[in-house]
């Protein structure tokens, strides 16, 4: 398998036998005896997975996983401590860790802990960066019922034939990236490239690398000229998802771009040229960001030629039902099942407040569709929280299942709480999370 692990811990010896483990996985591995250490790898080279002691003679790994995902926001960590402790354990997931295990108890568990992050790593690239995706996107793919979209629908078509610049705004999953896909299908840009980049997802320099290019020696490990995806763009279309997340300097480049079409490699000193449509598109508030420094005011009127708002899914019930539909017929095809949507079900949709937009409908449909053995999905096929928002009742919750499970494998394993969770296919925080949880005794 290819990919780069970084091992941070102050034991030699430890590093040495989990490099050596590793490396015959096929990963690239590199070690760091200590956190700074470490950071200064992070700084210089590409690494997607950081598997790191808790307990370093310059710090603490629980917090210094903050300090990663800032310079490396699609990295994952995995922590590793001689001592296990719950709170460290929670409190390492609220910062992003991808787990944390326990040294010795849990070492059959780091092979596969690698793959499956570096599984979701590779994942969260493709989703952040995505070049010639074919697409069969078009606004007749939009469910558009209620009247609030179906005005966002007007305008975005009226727009899509010219190359004006648009900027579409929207909470998170209310689907920018499909108005941006099917923009450019209906534009005269349709036959060039449709790149889409979330700018949320690099660091500066690593977005700067992405987005403008660089030749070879602009710096360390920059070993052959590279081009950027504004280049990979020309002719056609670049979407730039979290454009509000764009360091200030790139803000600076990036006008130049839309002034004029031209730009800078990194390393270079000539001027390129390029013919490319911006569309943009934020979830935040660029007038605030305006106000506190953080985005360029002459870069906001360029990116506001055209405004298109997409309202929350909360204000559009009306369409809930009919994307859910949609989203029931492509996971149930993928499953090879027949499904039907019961009234039920639709009721407790609609009666939802959806602060996940139409990607947390998505992930409920699918799930939904995973979990069912019946021939339509019911109530108690959704989330916790969607059954327990009206009157409706279900036969029986996926609450009261899952204790029901684990109190059997508990009961199997005799109380072991580490051979309960693998398994159960959890972490050990998790379980004894779910122990607290469900108030079961630990």
């Amino acid at each position: 398998m290819q990919g780069s692990i970084l091992i941070i811990d102050d034991e030699e010896q430890l590093r040495k036998l989990l490099s050596r483990i590793i490396g015959l996985e096929g990963y690239k591995v590199e070690q760091a005896g200590s956190l700074k250490e470490g950071l200064g790898i992070v700084k210089r080279k590409d690494v997607d997975i950081l598997l790191c002691d808790v307990k370093l003679p310059d710090g603490n790994g629980v917090e210094f996983i903050k300090e990663v995902k800032k310079l490396s926001p699609l990295s994952e960590v995995i922590l590793l401590t001689a001592f296990g402790n719950i709170i460290d354990g929670v409190q390492a997931i609220k910062n992003g860790a991808f787990d944390y295990i326990t040294k010795g108890n849990d070492n059959d568990r780091i092979l596969p802990l690698l793959s499956q992050a570096m599984g979701k790593v590779i994942a969260q690239k493709k989703a952040a960066v995505k070049i010639n995706t074919p697409s069969v996107i078009s606004f007749d793919s939009i469910a558009a019922e209620s009247k609030s979209i179906q005005q966002a629908v007007s305008l975005a078509k009226r727009i899509a034939p010219t190359d004006a610049t648009v900027l579409l705004l929207g909470e998170t999953g209310t689907g920018k990236e499909v108005f941006a896909n099917a923009i450019h299908v209906a534009s005269k840009r349709k036959d060039h490239p449709y790149i889409a980049l979330n700018c949320s997802a690099f660091a500066k320099d690593l977005l700067e690398s992405e987005l403008f290019g660089h030749r070879a020696g602009a710096f360390t490990g920059a070993s052959k000229d590279k081009k950027g995806l504004i280049e990979m763009a020309d002719g056609g279309t670049l979407f730039l998802d979290e454009i509000g997340e764009l360091h200030p300097d790139l803000q600076a480049k990036l006008l130049r771009v839309l002034e004029n079409g031209e730009y800078i490699k990194l390393g270079d000193t000539r001027v390129s040229k390029v013919n490319v449509r911006i569309i943009a598109a934020t979830n935040r508030s660029l007038e605030k960001e305006i106000e506190t420094g953080h985005f360029r005011e002459d870069l906001y009127y360029r990116l506001n030629a055209f405004t298109i708002q997409l309202p929350p899914l909360r204000e559009r019930l009306e369409d809930i039902e009919t994307l859910s539909q949609v989203f029931l017929k492509q996971f149930s095809q993928q499953e090879g099942k027949q499904l039907l949507l019961s009234k039920e079900a639709i009721q407790l949709l609609k009666s939802y407040s959806w602060k996940g937009n139409i990607r947390e409908l998505r992930n409920v449909m699918q799930r939904a569709v995973i979990l069912t053995d019946e021939s339509q999905i019911l109530p108690m096929h959704l989330p916790y929280e969607l059954q327990h928002r009206t009157d409706v009742l279900s036969p029986v919750s996926l609450a009261a299942v899952e204790k029901q499970h684990i109190q059997k494998i508990l009961a199997y394993t005799n109380g072991n709480k580490t051979q309960a969770a693998k398994i159960l296919g959890i972490g050990l925080v998790t379980l004894y999370r779910k122990l607290d949880e469900y108030e079961l005794p630990k």
